[in-house]
């Protein structure tokens, strides 16, 4: 079988911050708090120009510049970024595909919140596998829930995390490098009306007095009984999701060398690590970025290579979870 490998990656990061402190004031909770158990430094919020699809553009320029490719080269785009974007009923894969020149591709826009690059990569490769007419594949997107957030309702507080960027993933048939081994996901319906925005859809429309109620913004409709339900759920489900994954692609979790997982409370972070009797150091801690979304991966991904963290032969292991619930994982070999 014919191996499929990351050529690249490309990260956008807007200059604008929110520092743990402006979090705290907003949110009447102690600093420590913020800093030290929601684990968040400071955290990038979108600029005036920075809209979601332009910030998936922003990145897969730079992965296409750092894997040096002719656009033309391209033969699918994927849209892995928020639906949240700059219009609504709106492909943005098809704009992204226009905006960089991959003129011989077609694409389209995918969806399963925070865990969407996971899913991605995953469709991607199967569609490579099956397809004998798509060799390069490019999925981009970008992420600004932090547009939902309020910061006075302490029913959404384990979301106070959310910020903005893009990011953008070359992978390529035949390519020996960083090879796409096996995935696993897990959903669960029981919890897809547990968390998300109440107003603007078919069931409750968009009126003055919504709006004027806050009503657009993301709640949480029972959060006492959510967190009962999930908790237990999720830390068991982010361990299945990497065990079964490796076992997939013929390794255990003796074999991990680096796990690229999404900004959480650290103390889930921590958990995860020593469930799979992993190092700490064999991750990294986004608490100077907080959670943009499914480009956590991305960004970790991008962060380990800078602080050389991943040498060849490495077992990488892509983790996440999106509300509704989702859980994933990839895994990948590094190098050649």
């Amino acid at each position: 079988m014919e191996t499929i490998g990351i050529v690249s990656t490309g990260i956008y990061i807007p200059e604008k911050r929110m520092t743990s402190k402006e979090i705290s004031e907003l949110a009447g909770i102690p600093l420590e708090v913020v800093e030290q158990k929601m684990g968040i430094k400071q955290k990038p919020i979108p600029g005036e120009d920075d809209h979601t699809a332009q910030m998936g553009i922003w990145a897969a320029e730079r992965a296409i510049k750092k894997a040096n490719i002719d656009p033309k080269e391209i033969d699918l785009v994927i849209y892995i970024g928020e639906e949240h974007k700059e219009y609504p009923l709106w492909t943005a894969g098809i704009k992204l595909q226009h905006e960089i020149g991959a003129v011989n591709a077609w694409a389209f826009d995918t969806a399963l919140r925070c865990g969407t690059t996971i899913m991605g990569i995953k469709v991607a490769k199967d569609m490579m596998k099956s397809d004998p007419s798509i060799n390069t594949v490019l999925l981009a997107g970008g992420y600004r829930n932090v547009d939902f957030i309020n910061y006075e309702n302490p029913r959404t507080r384990f979301m106070f995390n959310l910020g903005a960027g893009g990011g953008a993933i070359i992978l390529k048939k035949g390519h020996l490098e960083n090879q796409i081994l096996e995935s696993h996901i897990i959903t669960d319906g029981s919890f897809s009306e547990d968390v998300y925005v109440t107003t603007g859809g078919t069931k409750n429309p968009i009126s003055k007095e919504n709006l004027d109620a806050g009503l657009y913004q993301l709640d949480v409709v029972d959060p006492q009984g959510m967190k009962e339900r999930l908790e237990q759920k999720s830390m068991m489900n982010f361990i299945e999701c990497i065990e079964k994954a490796l076992a997939k692609s013929g390794y255990q979790k003796e074999d991990i060398s680096y796990v690229a997982m999404l900004h959480m409370k650290k103390s889930a972070h921590l958990y995860v690590l020593d469930q799979l009797g992993v190092n700490h150091d064999k991750s990294i801690y986004l608490e100077d970025y907080g959670h943009i979304g499914q480009m956590d991966q991305i960004l970790s991904l991008e962060l380990a290579e800078q602080q050389g963290k991943l040498r060849k032969g490495d077992i990488v292991v892509l983790v996440s979870a999106g509300i509704g619930y989702a859980w994933g994982a990839n895994i990948i070999k590094w190098g050649e």
